[in-house]
């Protein structure tokens, strides 16, 4: 006999979805929750919108919080740094393109620093003779 645990989303007295995983229950959960808390803010606007519509919105809005988050400026983008994008063994073929091109444009970005400071002080130089001669 096989013993199964399983996680069940419960609102309203109905079964809304199961789960294996209680983080992934859990999760499910929360994001229901911030659902509803949106769909009573959009109850209290201005702006009418059909119910059905309203809650597609709200879960919309509440699977993508991050996003939602970023676009409110509320919360700042993931950039991934150049040491974990080296070290991280999950890279994908864009990733790594991108790395590379970073790692390019930090090299030219040195050498034209390079080539300019050298141009910079022969240039005071020549105006400072210039000012001498004067």
């Amino acid at each position: 006999m096989a013993v199964e645990s399983r996680y069940v989303v419960i609102r309203q007295g109905v079964e809304v979805e199961t789960f294996m995983d209680k983080r992934a229950a859990d999760e499910y959960d929360k994001m229901l929750d911030m659902a509803d808390s949106l769909s009573e803010m959009f109850e209290q606007a201005p702006v009418e919108l059909s119910e059905s519509i309203r809650e597609e919105l709200c879960v919309y809005l509440a699977q993508n919080r991050e996003e939602v988050l970023v676009a409110l400026q509320a919360k700042k983008t993931k950039v991934e740094s150049k040491k974990s994008a080296v070290s991280s063994p999950k890279k994908t073929k864009d990733a790594v393109e991108l790395a590379d091109d970073i790692v390019e444009a930090d090299s030219v970005k040195a050498t034209t620093e390079k080539v300019k400071k050298p141009k910079a002080a022969s240039v005071k130089a020549s105006s400072k003779a210039k000012s001498d001669a004067a």
